[in-house]
């Protein structure tokens, strides 16, 4: 994960240097010296963190309940990590239905009404002008 990551973010800094004027080559230098710190210290870092000991923080810390408290967040978070997934799933199949979707200025009010039901008229519910309840508008 952490070698991804910085294969994804690569910066050209021998043309970034040819950018920078001559009175800024120090900010230039140190700039690239802490990007070279945090770069190296991400590649050390493993790929998955290690898993939490929940028994050894409980036989270590007084207040006992005050782990479980964080073990029960910390299962809460994982549950809502789950769930996002899911809603991110959800939200590309919407989108590319956006994207295969015929432009809106060369739709006719049948296209416009399949690719969006709720905007279609009830005139045999409602026969008189704006088809729909007033409360709706």
């Amino acid at each position: 994960m952490a070698g991804r990551r910085v294969a994804l973010k690569a910066i050209d800094w021998l043309a970034f240097a040819e950018l920078v004027p001559p009175n800024q080559r120090s900010m230039f230098n140190a700039l690239k010296t802490r990007s070279d710190a945090i770069a190296a210290k991400l590649s050390s870092l493993p790929e998955t963190p290690a898993a939490i000991d929940w028994s050894y923080y409980r036989s270590t810390v007084v207040n006992s309940g005050m782990v479980d408290d964080f073990e029960k967040k910390n299962k809460s978070a994982a549950e809502y990590i789950e769930a996002s997934k899911a809603r991110i799933a959800e939200y590309e199949q919407e989108l590319s239905k956006f994207k295969n979707m015929i432009p809106f200025d060369q739709m006719t009010i049948e296209d416009l009404n399949a690719a969006f039901p709720e905007t279609k008229l009830d005139k045999v519910k409602y026969p008189y002008w704006p088809h729909k309840p007033i409360a709706d508008l």
